[in-house]
């Protein structure tokens, strides 16, 4: 199964991750009409900084996610894979997942009263963050391939510095 990943490293805090998620979950998917709507769309990722470093945060979709404990109405449910996502019909705006969740990157849509946070953009191939992302910072792959490039490239270092 792909994960969506995360290289530190990489990110230039950009925010054009934010941007693609925020069109990609507005009505008429464009940037000129997401920039109309109102309400306007959220976006899912959130790129935190503390003016040294930037990383684009998303939801996890942990294993034993808390969200889906604290959830009231069980609207949060996991599908076959693993991905937490939010009936928003179930949804009363409570809050308790926003207040359990590790990461704190489950949002509020004051407008509707509901949740919002990361689906993986089930509609498309590859998550709009992903593909909007200019320095590849996000990357939506097998944890076995990555792992396995980062071996790599460990190796590589370790080769050259012995050189």
């Amino acid at each position: 199964m792909k994960e969506l990943l995360i290289r530190a490293e990489r990110c230039l805090g950009c925010r054009s991750c934010e941007l693609a998620c925020a069109v990609e979950h507005s009505t008429g998917k464009s940037l000129l009409s997401a920039i109309n709507e109102d309400p306007r769309p959220q976006y899912r990722v959130h790129v935190t900084s503390d003016g040294n470093s930037s990383l684009p945060l998303q939801c996890r979709n942990c294993e034993d996610a808390p969200c889906l404990t604290a959830c009231l109405t069980g609207a949060l449910h996991q599908d076959a894979r693993g991905i937490v996502l939010c009936n928003s019909d179930l949804c009363i705006g409570c809050w308790m997942c926003l207040m359990v969740c590790p990461f704190g990157i489950i949002s509020q849509n004051n407008h509707e009263r509901r949740i919002v946070k990361c689906d993986r953009c089930p509609d498309l191939e590859i998550p709009a963050c992903v593909t909007a992302c200019p320095s590849g910072a996000l990357i939506y792959r097998e944890i076995d391939q990555e792992s396995r490039e980062k071996r790599l490239d460990v190796l590589h270092q370790l080769l050259n510095s012995t050189l």
